[in-house]
């Protein structure tokens, strides 16, 4: 079986996670993790497909769904990897005044402090006139709290809040 990573965007309706998966159902595609999510009126969905067919068999399945939506897909050759889940052990809560850059600001700092990121949510709060970009970031502290929380503290000095609380995650 062949893995590909299907990207599907289009304007947000009703029925367009029921027609693609029915599609690939029908043309005996597996579906592997998948994110879908609604952005600004959009809707967007990233999802592994495996399938025993060609890359051209995969698009063309998917064509006429695509096309009776709206929809822009891209399809991209992966390997299935599938049960390799980076499972988050921090979440880091950020509010700032929208402007340039804050995304790359907050999460070039954590980068550098050894943050895995392994979900990141964002919106735009407030008002018109006066915007607050909120950012729910996960991921894995790889070299433990100390650096993230100092790295945050950077962060907090340029005017932007930012709180750390660790995931406990149950397992069994």
């Amino acid at each position: 079986m062949d893995w590909y990573m299907v990207t599907l965007v289009g304007r947000d309706r009703p029925g367009i996670v029921a027609r693609v998966t029915q599609a690939l159902f029908e043309g005996g595609a597996t579906l592997g993790e998948a994110a879908m999510m609604r952005l600004g009126g959009n809707f967007a969905v990233m999802m592994m497909v495996g399938t025993e067919g060609s890359r051209s068999d995969l698009e063309a399945r998917l064509a006429a769904p695509a096309a009776d939506l709206a929809l822009h897909v891209h399809v991209d050759p992966i390997e299935g990897r599938l049960h390799e889940h980076l499972v988050p052990d921090v979440r880091i809560r950020v509010f700032g005044a929208d402007r340039p850059g804050i995304v790359a600001q907050v999460t070039g700092a954590l980068a550098e402090a050894g943050f895995d990121i392994t979900d990141l949510e964002s919106d735009v709060a407030g008002t018109a006139e006066a915007p607050v970009y909120v950012m729910t970031i996960e991921g894995q502290a790889r070299s433990g709290i100390p650096p993230l929380e100092a790295a945050l503290a950077t962060v907090r000095g340029q005017g932007i809040e930012a709180e750390l609380e660790p995931v406990e995650t149950l397992v069994g």
